[in-house]
């Protein structure tokens, strides 16, 4: 009996190593996904995976990147792959200027680089005193990329009231540049507060990170934001990289003409 007990002793402890061996070479699908990220970072000269089947990048930068050097931006490129397109933050609120704004904003241009501009969104206050600043510090040129709308925040508004207030913005941004502006939300937001008719006229950018595919949760994007970890020559730190739905051509069409 004694022997038969070390017997099966021996079975299970050679079964839970062939368990553990199986467990390595096959983890779990968590893990397995993060593997083939790995797998497939095609991109490893902007330090992060970058989705497959984009062809056009870009990121956007505010004060929090400091002094860029955008000629560096420019000519960053790796497996032919580089940034086509940036958002600048301008403002915030309905007193916030950024203070690197002018410089990025006249940079990005003259590296004939695509350039947009943001307004960082304070549901509290009226849209009309938040989109007075912006368009005090935004000119919009010829081949410029739509005003943004940056909305993370509800604060202590109803929903209706965000919903109301974020619409008034965009309606006073397209009467005044003459093109549709973009609303960028995270994608629970967006799930939650502007999957709605009358926000569907308006191209939409979407942060989110904790995704590989974001066409799993929602086909309804034009931009992409899925990483806040990017590297790029010229730029000191971290920085946010965004894909466009569509190739450069597609991007040029809602451009201010």
């Amino acid at each position: 009996m004694i022997k038969k007990k070390v017997l099966l002793g021996g079975i299970s402890i050679a079964i839970v190593a062939l368990l553990a061996i199986v467990l390595i070479s096959y983890p779990p699908t968590k893990a397995l996904s993060n593997i083939m990220k790995s797998n497939n970072a095609k991109f490893p000269g902007f330090g992060i995976w970058l989705p497959p089947d984009y062809e056009v990048h870009g990121i956007d930068v505010s004060r929090h990147q400091g002094k860029i050097n955008w000629e560096a931006v420019s000519d960053h490129t790796s497996n032919d792959i580089g940034i086509s397109f940036t958002f600048i933050k301008a403002s915030e609120g309905r007193t916030i200027r950024d203070n690197y704004f002018q410089q990025n904003w006249r940079k990005a241009k003259d590296i004939n680089m695509l350039r947009g501009a943001y307004h960082f969104f304070r549901p509290h206050l009226t849209a009309d005193e938040q989109f007075n600043l912006f368009r005090s510090i935004v000119r919009l040129e010829k081949e410029d990329l739509p005003p943004v709308l940056d909305v993370e925040i509800r604060g202590s508004v109803s929903p209706a009231k965000l919903k109301s207030t974020v619409k008034r913005w965009l309606v006073l941004a397209e009467k005044h540049y003459g093109v549709k502006p973009i609303l960028y939300t995270s994608y629970s937001f967006y799930k939650n507060y502007f999957r709605t008719k009358e926000f569907d006229e308006y191209p939409l950018w979407i942060a989110h990170y904790a995704t590989d595919d974001l066409n799993r949760l929602t086909r309804e994007w034009n931009f992409w934001q899925h990483n806040e970890s990017g590297k790029v020559k010229g730029i000191n730190g971290n920085v946010d990289f965004n894909v466009f739905k569509g190739d450069f051509d597609e991007l040029l069409r809602i451009c201010k003409r």
